[in-house]
């Protein structure tokens, strides 16, 4: 078995097609009908990953997000949405999402997902470890500690910071910034960027040898001083 997988989905056809075929390809699926039955199931058994579509009854996949949240840091969730805009997409990757998907979707790409999150689910086993200064830097588990204080980090703050220490020293692109974390550039993502770039140098401003430079009209630096 590959892993078990909770799908909840409002949608019967869809949850019969895409359940269906997991299970040909060696995955074991539960299924749920909404928010309220993903997070009762979820409960009280064990999954690897939850998939689940965003607009459903009763309970919709961002509030029944924000339970499973409460109730495990790291289980992979992997939205399903019709909504488009920036902000709907922020705003689950801030309830603690991993990955999202469009509808209408192909079943290959959502099957090439659902497998890349299991695969860093398991990599988190081994350790993603960056330090910067005084600072740890776990990019799998999405934390940075600090003399054994541990805080959780958005998604996009963790994606922001990994690749900023991925070129420690250099400054990396605004443009570049903003393509790999919303997939695409606008007015709008610029202030979201600027303010997630506030947002981590708080993070990090117990050690003063640390700063993050805005180059004005370039991007950012992440500076270590020795």
């Amino acid at each position: 078995m590959k892993g078990r997988i909770l799908f909840v989905e409002d949608e019967s056809d869809l949850t019969l097609i895409v359940a269906n075929t997991l299970k040909e390809q060696g995955y074991e699926v539960e299924t749920a009908v909404d928010g309220v039955d993903g997070l009762a199931k979820f409960k009280t058994e064990k999954f690897d990953i939850v998939v689940a579509d965003v607009m459903m009854p009763r309970m919709d996949g961002f509030s029944m997000a924000r339970e499973i949240r409460k109730l495990s840091s790291n289980i992979p969730l992997l939205f399903l949405t019709a909504k488009s805009s920036v902000e709907d997409v922020e705003e689950g990757f801030e309830i603690g999402a991993n990955d999202y998907i469009k509808k209408p979707f192909e079943l290959r790409e959502l099957f090439i997902r659902i497998k890349a999150l299991l695969r860093r689910n398991v990599v988190k086993e081994q350790g993603n470890v960056f330090p910067i200064g005084e600072y740890v830097f776990d990019l799998a588990t999405q934390t940075i500690s600090y003399r054994g204080n541990e805080t959780q980090l958005s998604y996009f703050e963790t994606k922001i910071l990994e690749l900023l220490v991925s070129n420690i020293g250099k400054t990396v692109d605004a443009t570049t910034l903003m393509i790999s974390v919303w997939e695409r550039d606008d007015p709008s993502n610029r202030n979201s960027l600027h303010g997630y770039i506030h947002k981590l140098r708080r993070l990090l401003r117990h050690d003063k040898s640390i700063s993050i430079i805005n180059q004005r009209g370039f991007g950012y630096m992440l500076s270590i001083k020795s």
